[in-house]
């Protein structure tokens, strides 16, 4: 139960930085690419957090090199490709059907809701094995 809540807080604090990231991008950008730039901006933020905190509080992972943790970083983005597709599916849907940002916001916390879900499993299974298997 206290890696569900661990978790979740976890999955909450890269949610706000992703949904934060990407509500500056639109500030600071309003052009055609608007939407599509802020996304990506807000995706690249929130996985950087995301794998920080997931490898200090969740796997309790330390790589034994500065490749080590970028191999582990590549496998952790590999994994995060078809929830990213989740995400953002998810945030595309409710843009499209609601045409106001509240919604589409409300689209990208549920898409990265279920996507985090899907994340932790292959994390566990794939990426970060040895550590959590460790524990």
């Amino acid at each position: 139960m206290t890696l569900l809540i661990t978790y979740s807080l976890l999955a909450a604090i890269a949610m706000a930085a992703n949904i934060g990231a990407q509500h500056l991008t639109l500030l600071a950008y309003a052009g055609k690419f608007a939407m599509p730039l802020s996304v990506a901006v807000g995706t690249g933020v929130g996985l950087v957090i995301k794998y920080m905190l997931d490898k200090k509080f969740i796997f309790r992972f330390q790589a034994t090199s500065a490749v080590h943790d970028g191999t582990t970083f590549i496998l952790y983005t590999a994994m995060g490709l078809a929830t990213t597709v989740i995400f953002w599916g998810t945030e595309a849907v409710f843009q499209a059907v609601f045409h106001t940002d509240f919604m589409r916001y409300l689209g990208a916390v549920l898409g990265l809701t279920v996507g985090y879900i899907v994340k932790y499993n292959l994390d566990k299974n794939y990426v970060f094995r040895n550590a959590f298997n460790a524990s």
